[in-house]
């Protein structure tokens, strides 16, 4: 499979029907499959004078060849009631559908040219590609999309519309009943967590972390405090968890939450002392004998130096004096958990160079490595 990016623009009729009907008719059974669509810009006719084109770009994953790709779009636009003309310039379209990048591959014939050639001068091209693939790298230009779109000569008017396109392509997550995202403070769990529960239509459950009144105090003096902390939060998490995946929402696909409730043993190994943890263990496997399991565990692995950086970006202020080897001992105490316990069904992502904030392609790869581990077990 390879992964292409295309960009589809329409300025006749039903404009964002078109679009839309353009993802729609794209996939193609194991052929195509749409992985990621950008926001939907209003912009103005480029080389010809006529209505505003809405304009996007849509990444797919293909075993199509260039030429197979290129015949398939020519018929999903005489699909959509595009009527090539004879006349040489532009034209209004009901659909217009470019192959802007396939892999990396450089293509110069007389039917096909790859990248587009006009990737560098257009922004209405650039801006809604940099929704999906900013760090693409052009590889001829050896620049990334954003800067191009930086450097772009092209300054058209381009304004954002609240359209939104789906891909229809078949839900990875439709068989799982609960995927736990974990991690440790800083490493992006929470966010990664709700934007999978917002795109493939999950239940979210978050960790109520913020409302503890032992964290601020935990972080001012930690041998007096951790004791408390942990026994409120292993209350809290249990009663929120049970309370939560005990309830099924009939119009989710499935649960997805930032935490799994065994790391409440992960925390406590490293904040209590050795008797008050063999009190705290005892209560502890009472109350997680209960809990529902989930299929996968994945445990976002982030080095130190990335993880302070992401607590001082997100500036929780009872965050900012963490030390660095309460970091580390954090992690020991996952990966350890990780080793030795029972379950068949972790995966241990290191996304310390990844940002799958920002950059779609991260996000994308992080959906996938999730997905295709999910075949596997």
């Amino acid at each position: 499979m390879k992964r292409a990016y295309l960009s589809i623009g329409s300025n006749l009729g039903n404009k964002i029907q078109h679009l839309q009907h353009a993802v729609t008719y794209l996939e193609k059974g194991n052929e195509l499959k749409v992985t990621a669509c950008s926001g939907v810009y209003q912009t103005p006719a480029w080389g010809f004078s006529g209505e505003d084109f809405l304009n996007a770009c849509i990444a797919v994953e293909t075993s199509m060849q260039p030429q197979e790709l290129l015949f398939h779009i020519l018929e999903t636009e005489k699909k959509l009631g595009r009527v090539r003309s004879e006349e040489k310039g532009y034209q209004p379209r009901t659909i217009d559908i470019d192959i802007l990048f396939y892999g990396d591959e450089v293509i110069r014939s007389d039917h096909l040219m790859i990248p587009h050639p006009q990737i560098p001068n257009r922004r209405f091209v650039l801006h809604p590609l940099a929704d999906i693939a900013p760090g693409k790298i052009h590889p001829e230009l050896q620049k990334t999309v954003m800067q191009l779109l930086e450097e772009c000569p092209d300054n058209s008017e381009i304004d954002m519309t609240s359209h939104n396109l789906k891909p229809v392509g078949k839900n990875p997550f439709a068989s799982l009943h609960y995927l736990a995202i974990e991690g440790n403070i800083g490493s992006g769990k929470t966010t990664l967590a709700t934007k999978i529960a917002e795109d493939f239509n999950g239940k979210l459950i978050l960790e109520r972390f913020a409302d503890n009144p032992f964290l601020p105090k935990f972080y001012e003096d930690r041998n007096r405090y951790a004791f408390p902390l942990e026994m409120s939060f292993l209350a809290d998490r249990y009663q929120q968890f049970t309370d939560d995946t005990s309830q099924p929402d009939l119009f989710s696909n499935f649960m997805v939450s930032d935490y799994d409730i065994f790391k409440s043993l992960i925390f406590a190994n490293v904040t209590l002392a050795e008797d008050e943890f063999r009190l705290y263990r005892k209560l502890f496997d009472l109350m997680y004998r209960e809990v529902t399991k989930p299929d996968i565990y994945v445990y976002l692995y982030q080095d130190t130096d990335k993880l302070l950086q992401n607590i001082k970006k997100r500036g929780r202020k009872y965050e900012q004096n963490i030390p660095p080897d309460y970091l580390e001992k954090i992690n020991k105490g996952y990966l350890d958990f990780i080793k030795t316990h029972q379950y068949p069904n972790v995966l241990i992502l290191d996304v310390s160079e990844l940002d799958f904030v920002q950059n779609k392609n991260d996000y994308h790869y992080v959906i996938d490595k999730i997905h295709n581990f999910k075949d596997e077990v």
